[in-house]
């Protein structure tokens, strides 16, 4: 998969990444609100990367794509998950990168590929209640508010908010 914006690139994961993948996965957003993608280590980060190379060709996933400036500095990623209802979006900007709007554009070059991909007309976007940034970003996309209540989230019950995004 290669997708292009003004911008960005989305394309596939490859050894190369590595350590992009380790230092964008330390900063504090990603701490606090997905914790299970941090990377301590560059060995971590290398695991994942092989995990997520294999689960491209695969039906369930989850999808996970770098996200690159055209320069190809890795600057975040995109994702799509399996949950119970269906599908679920993620993405992630490396704080040095966030507030230029990178999200919205990536999620918004994602969704018709995806969607073709899955063959499926809708998709989920869930965030912590707190996570002010990541509603904003599902908002700006057009993803409508679904529901807000007590989940499990990390493996933890929290207060979320769940957007849904359908094909008209």
């Amino acid at each position: 998969m290669k997708i292009e914006t003004e911008r960005l690139v989305i394309s596939e994961f490859d050894d190369s990444m590595i350590e992009s993948v380790h230092l964008n996965s330390l900063d504090e957003d990603n701490r606090r609100f997905v914790p299970d993608e941090v990377f301590e280590t560059i060995e971590e980060a290398r695991e994942a990367v092989e995990f997520l190379k294999t689960r491209y060709e695969s039906s369930e996933g989850p999808f996970v794509h770098p996200i690159l400036l055209h320069s190809g500095e890795n600057i975040g990623h995109v994702q799509a998950v399996q949950i119970e209802e269906g599908w679920e979006i993620g993405y992630h900007i490396a704080e040095t990168y966030t507030g230029n709007g990178y999200s919205v554009e990536a999620v918004k070059a994602f969704l018709p590929v995806l969607f073709k991909k899955l063959d499926i007309t809708k998709i989920y976007g869930i965030c912590l209640a707190e996570n002010v940034a990541s509603q904003k970003v599902l908002e700006k996309c057009g993803f409508e508010f679904d529901h807000k209540g007590m989940e499990n989230y990390q493996n933890k019950p929290r207060l979320v908010y769940r957007y849904k995004y359908s094909l008209s």
